[in-house]
């Protein structure tokens, strides 16, 4: 049977006369902008992740943007971000004059490298912008003390993992900033673009709310140059009918990550990833050798609760086209998250060299990843068609 990559009626289409409702209330009052449903939405998600402020914007590239604009970031200026995840990390950087500077990944959960983030500081750096990438978070501790010690802010983007935790505490909340999105494929998935910023800072949070709105306190009056970065009254009203179940949402997740991976380790060849090697490319590389691994799991750390936005494996020895191509033919989604790193871009190649060098983790990986569908209303029968898929390509293989 076709087996879609994502498929977003699975989820929208049961809640329709919820969601008709909250169209409806919208319709009715009028405040298509900054109206009522933004506040209570705003105040759900603050809730939910735990933190004091939580400020709904016009996308997840919108909430990168505006936080590092609230910390005045721009021509002169460094930041840190990781090369291998989606552009709007480094480009929201770039569009304000600053230099991204690409920092590489974790070989077992793709997020950034704090030796590496480390080496690469400079004078200029002024904010470290780890990912949580696929839904899990980055090792923050490391990269918050390092942040303390050279003086430096943080942002996390958090895009892909809301509600994932770190040590108990939950993405996003951990930094000066973090970043949401609610971008249609995202766990919480709008009906459009949306996002959300939050933060712990009062002052921080009074900023950006006025930046969000043109600069402007009070109306017509501006102070600062800001955007136009709201987020649509109709967006928060249809996501709150959503946050509502997002818990749900999540335990669903997780269980076809542990379907997969209790069911997928039984093929030749397919190894979970080994957490213990985690700093080392060299150390985990004998290891798979040894294992005579063919495609690598991912795998969530014990300190971390993961939220599985997207389920990607490591195809190793060059094979991950072919084993993509055969998964296409039996009509089954899947995608590369991402073939070209940051640091490759061609928009990024004039920047200079000491910012695009000492990414080969990210390198690799971007050659070996490919994600398999993963999103919650996945039922057993399609997750075993896609299971017995792989067992299909393994078999080709000998």
């Amino acid at each position: 049977m076709p087996v879609p990559l994502l498929d977003v009626n699975a989820q929208n289409h049961p809640l329709e006369s919820e969601l008709q409702a909250a169209f409806n209330q919208v319709l009715k009052h009028g405040r298509f902008i900054m109206g009522p449903e933004m506040e209570a939405f705003e105040k759900e998600v603050a809730v939910m992740v735990g933190v004091k402020h939580a400020i709904s914007v016009s996308s997840g590239t919108d909430a990168l943007l505006l936080a590092l604009m609230a910390l005045d970031i721009g021509p002169g200026d460094e930041v840190l971000c990781p090369a291998f995840t989606f552009f709007a990390t480094a480009g929201a950087v770039s569009r304000l004059g600053a230099t991204p500077v690409f920092v590489d990944v974790c070989p077992i959960c793709f997020n950034m490298d704090v030796n590496d983030a480390r080496a690469k500081i400079t004078a200029k750096t002024k904010v470290i912008m780890p990912v949580h990438l696929f839904g899990q978070c980055a090792d923050m501790d490391p990269l918050l003390t390092l942040a303390k010690e050279k003086g430096l802010r943080v942002i996390e983007d958090a895009a892909q993992s809301i509600g994932s935790k770190y040590k108990g505490r939950d993405s996003g909340t951990m930094g000066d900033f973090g970043t949401y999105s609610f971008f249609p494929s995202k766990n919480l998935g709008g009906f459009g673009d949306g996002g959300m910023l939050v933060t712990n800072d009062d002052a921080l949070a009074e900023f950006a709310k006025v930046l969000r709105n043109h600069g402007s306190k009070p109306k017509y009056y501006h102070h600062f140059v800001g955007g136009n970065f709201r987020m649509d009254t109709l967006q928060c009203a249809l996501l709150s009918v959503k946050v509502k179940r997002y818990a749900q949402f999540t335990a669903d997740r997780q269980r076809n990550a542990a379907h997969y991976i209790a069911e997928l380790v039984k093929l030749s060849g397919v190894v979970q990833a080994d957490p213990s090697h985690c700093k080392c490319l060299s150390t985990q590389d004998a290891w798979l050798a040894a294992q005579n691994a063919r495609i690598v799991l991912p795998v969530s750390y014990a300190h971390n609760e993961h939220i599985w936005n997207q389920f990607t494996l490591r195809v190793l020895g060059g094979k991950r086209d072919s084993l993509r191509d055969h998964l296409v033919s039996k009509q089954i989604g899947c995608d590369i998250y991402y073939p070209v790193t940051l640091d490759q871009q061609k928009c990024f190649e004039t920047l200079p060299e000491s910012s695009r060098t000492g990414c080969e983790v990210s390198h690799r990986v971007a050659g070996e990843v490919l994600s398999i569908p993963i999103y919650g209303e996945l039922i057993e029968s399609q997750r075993l068609e896609i299971i017995s898929a792989i067992g299909e390509w393994i078999a080709q293989q000998d």
